[in-house]
């Protein structure tokens, strides 16, 4: 006996308030930006697949392999990396048909019953291939058969679907180290699509990144300068930057453990480069060699005109045995309590004040939104809040951040959404989610006669639209 699949089904009020004042008020918001083009300034889809506009294979390479979140909660529920063919560091990977890792995935999609990842999975399943049968252990075969066939059609590769998603801008991240070929490819082929780079300089910023020796021994390579003195190191930086920014980069990221940063005398930091070069430096002066890098990261900002991010206070690689077997990004990187006021203090001393330059401030510890960023960034003119990120980027985490931040930051002292995803897929989805949370944020305050409803429709527009773009100078 076959039982008949569960409808999938997207709903129209999907995230708005159940009081029928408050939805009657986000629909009409939402009518304004539920269609507007996508900023997408800060994430890690892969610029090869613009560049050479290739199929994707199968639905687990493309929807499944790609996405921690996805695999963080299936390794939380006893199912094995290998079981869906997840890389391992050496580059190897369990022989596991790609079917069969599909079929693992479905079996469990329950879940992900409730989390964001459903919301965009679904999105995904409904709006972009069409599927009215929710994803089970029984249609397994049928989203894998249907996606498959669906992905070696013209209008399922990268660039078609690129256009399709109205998308007006993404921007990837790469290391200082990367070549840029395929952003080349990009502008080369004649193609609009509108792909930018972001520098990301860790691996040879952070003394205890695994890669940092062979790192920085490329970094000296690619440049040409001596990178193992202080000011030859510094100019390596500014030569790469400037190529970046030769390649469309408006940013700069950093993913910091902490936000610490620091203010050395020339002779001090030529010191402690000294100690790193040679591995020769405890945590406490890897910590400060980081705060350091970041104040003269925001000095070369102020130069160039390159918006300056941080991500600070994640745990990397929590769990060292998966670290060992399967390497960075999946999935055990964890949430740190993180201090902003007087880590930041140095770096604001000298370039808080500053016109030219914008810092933009992103944490994964929530209890510093109305304590230290907010009333932060509602008073330095060079900071910005960055959304809710990562663990908090679901409909609840971004709820509280508006709830948090807006008495002392306003909805102007942020930058409205970014998706930070390599799951090309899911963008549509992500910048709905958000859209609707901003749009039923809103209603609630027209609804409290606490804004007008015109004034809700133009900061709806703003974070959907304008303040991606004003902040990361698009």
């Amino acid at each position: 006996m076959t039982t008949t699949p569960h409808p999938l089904t997207l709903h129209d009020d999907r995230l708005f308030s159940s009081d029928p004042v408050q939805r009657a008020i986000a629909r009409r918001l939402y009518a304004h930006v539920g269609t507007l083009p996508i900023i997408s300034p800060h994430g890690h889809t892969d610029p090869s697949w613009f560049a050479k506009n290739e199929a994707f294979a199968n639905p687990t390479e493309l929807l499944l392999l790609p996405d921690h979140y996805v695999f963080r909660t299936l390794y939380s529920q006893g199912v094995s990396l290998d079981a869906l063919g997840i890389p391992r560091r050496d580059g190897s990977r369990a022989k596991v048909d790609p079917r069969e890792a599909w079929r693992v995935f479905a079996s469990h999609f329950h879940l992900f019953r409730g989390t964001p990842s459903s919301m965009w999975l679904n999105h995904v399943f409904h709006d972009v291939f069409g599927l009215r049968a929710r994803l089970a252990a029984s249609t397994s075969d049928l989203y894998y058969d249907h996606i498959t066939a669906a992905l070696q059609t013209p209008a399922f590769r990268p660039r078609a679907l690129f256009e399709r998603f109205n998308i007006e801008l993404i921007a990837t991240t790469e290391s200082p180290l990367d070549p840029l070929q395929h952003h080349a490819e990009i502008r080369e082929s004649g193609w609009r699509g509108r792909v930018i780079t972001a520098y990301r300089p860790d691996p040879v910023v952070d003394p205890e990144h695994e890669q940092f020796p062979d790192a920085l021994r490329s970094f000296g390579e690619i440049t040409g300068e001596d990178v193992y003195s202080w000011d030859g190191y510094l100019r390596a930086h500014r030569q790469r930057r400037a190529y970046f920014a030769s390649m469309g980069a408006t940013s700069t990221d950093h993913g910091h453990p902490s936000a610490a940063t620091a203010d050395l005398s020339r002779a001090e930091a030529t010191r402690l480069f000294d100690k790193v070069v040679r591995s020769n430096v405890t945590a406490e002066e890897a910590e400060l060699f980081r705060g350091q890098v970041l104040t003269e990261m925001a000095a070369m900002s102020l130069d160039d005109g390159l918006v300056m991010q941080l991500h600070p206070g994640c745990f990397r690689n929590h769990n060292r045995a998966l670290f060992e077997r399967f390497g960075r990004d999946k999935g055990a990187d964890m949430p740190l309590r993180t201090e902003y006021v007087h880590a930041l203090k140095p770096l604001l001393d000298r370039f808080g004040n500053e016109p030219g330059f914008q810092l933009l401030l992103f944490t994964l510890d929530e209890s510093t939104y109305s304590r230290e960023l907010a009333p932060l960034a509602g008073h330095y003119p060079a900071l910005f809040l960055g959304p809710a990120w990562w663990f908090h980027d679901a409909p609840e985490g971004m709820w509280r951040f508006r709830e948090q931040t807006l008495s002392s930051g306003g909805f102007y002292n942020t930058v409205g959404f970014n998706d930070d995803t390599r799951a090309f897929l899911s963008i549509p989805a992500r910048h709905d989610v958000a859209r609707r949370v901003d749009c039923a944020f809103l209603a609630k305050l027209v609804a409290e006669h606490r804004m007008e409803e015109d004034e809700a429709v133009e900061v709806a527009v703003d974070l959907a639209y304008r303040l991606p773009k004003r902040a990361y100078r698009l």
